[in-house]
């Protein structure tokens, strides 16, 4: 893929409605794809070598790995709350089955660890509330590197209010510094409430790095390879949300950043 900004639709593949894998970012880790499934639908899916999550957008399902069943409750949207879900590791045969269909985000990150399959309960995903006035948004961090545990994977999801600012002062972590900056690729994924739009910015952090100003709506995504991100910018009486997935080369999974120079307060 050549394009920062994938439109919905634009990167399907097979059963997905998003597909995206390290070879057709162009990088080396991060993985999203979006599973819908009808009623009384079954998925298969070959690990590789990958770890996912299986993260309910709509709907729920149950999750067959390694001779565990893993019921997911799931959700009736986006905008109602956290959802259960499942990690699933590489090198592994993995059923998705839902009785009454649904639309679900399976995160991934290639990996060399072959860590356990589990369930992730809701009541256990830390809710944060991030900034403040027309900066606030929440965040939902139900698989961030110091919350939940696997090899390279990092996901969150984050909720902005109509009319705001959100994935902001813009930051980056796309060097390796020890205790200052992660090396991670993201990916951002977008849903509107109410057919809204929003914006997204990425800037250049070094000569021709990433420089993107994009018009998202629901089903789009959003590469960062690289560069200051932010703002994510929801329309007014549309709330925001997105799913971020991250990954990288380093030896320590983190999420370590650096706020733009014009933003040394970071968040207020």
């Amino acid at each position: 893929m050549t394009s920062l900004h994938l439109p919905a639709g634009t990167a399907s593949h097979g059963p997905y409605a998003l597909h995206i894998d390290p070879d057709r970012a162009g990088w080396g880790y991060s993985a999203l794809r979006v599973l819908e499934l009808g009623p009384g639908d079954t998925h298969l899916l070959d690990t590789g070598d990958s770890e996912w999550i299986v993260l309910p957008l709509t709907g729920g399902c149950t999750v067959h790995v390694d001779g565990r069943k893993l019921q997911l409750l799931g959700r009736e949207s986006v905008f109602g709350g956290v959802s259960d879900f499942a990690y699933v590791p590489r090198d592994a045969r993995v059923q998705i089955a839902s009785g009454a269909g649904g639309r679900f985000a399976l995160a991934g990150a290639k990996c060399e660890r072959r860590l356990p399959a589990r369930y992730g309960p809701a009541p256990e995903v830390p809710v944060e509330a991030r900034g403040s006035g027309n900066q606030a948004r929440e965040v939902r961090n139900f698989a961030a590197a110091d919350v939940f545990e696997a090899d390279r994977l990092i996901a969150v999801e984050v909720i902005t209010p109509g009319g705001s600012w959100s994935s902001y002062p813009p930051h980056k972590h796309d060097r390796h510094r020890p205790g200052t900056e992660s090396e991670l690729e993201e990916i951002y994924y977008y849903e509107i409430a109410d057919g809204g739009l929003g914006y997204q910015r990425i800037s250049p952090s070094r000569p021709g790095g990433a420089d993107l100003v994009a018009e998202v709506r629901s089903g789009d995504a959003v590469l960062v390879p690289d560069g200051w991100h932010g703002p994510s910018i929801a329309e007014p009486s549309h709330a925001m949300y997105y799913l971020n997935v991250m990954a990288g080369p380093g030896p320590e999974r983190e999420w370590k950043i650096c706020f733009h120079p014009d933003h040394s307060e970071g968040y207020k």
